[in-house]
């Protein structure tokens, strides 16, 4: 087992706790660990990359269940699927943050506007004709909670 590293070594070479190691385990995301003659816990080197790619995926917006299917992908390289996988879920991703980039401009704008017509207070703002904030349009959303 030459090579092999430590639960904490493997966590701190990835910048991560080893209470994230643990909880990735459970998860499915890495393999489990082998064990020392000592009993520790110990994992292959390449088990860093594999936490550096979790970690940037979810960086990247990905949710762990999207992750465990990107990485069961790439053990799965061979087939024509493993790429489609990524494609199909970076396309998905790409879609939802160019909607949610869509909201925050609309969102800055109407901020930018209610502060530039100086509204000071929202109650008195909702009956004013030059209140830019929507408040028809958003009295037909859902309360969150």
């Amino acid at each position: 087992m030459t090579g092999w590293l430590r639960s904490g070594e493997v966590a701190q070479a990835a910048s991560v706790n080893v209470q994230t190691l643990r909880y990735y385990e459970r998860r499915g995301l890495l393999r489990k660990p082998d064990r020392s003659p000592g009993g520790h816990r110990v994992y292959p080197p390449e088990t860093v990359t594999v936490l550096r790619v979790i970690k940037a995926a979810q960086r990247l917006g990905f949710t762990l269940d999207q992750v465990a299917e990107l990485i069961e992908a790439g053990h799965h390289r061979h087939r024509a699927r493993s790429s489609s996988v990524l494609q199909a879920l970076a396309t998905a991703k790409l879609a939802e943050v160019e909607a949610r980039l869509a909201d925050l401009v609309v969102i800055r704008d109407t901020l930018r506007a209610t502060v530039d017509a100086g509204c000071d207070d929202l109650s008195t703002c909702a009956v004013s004709d030059c209140c830019p904030v929507p408040f028809a349009e958003l009295a037909a959303l859902p309360v969150p909670g």
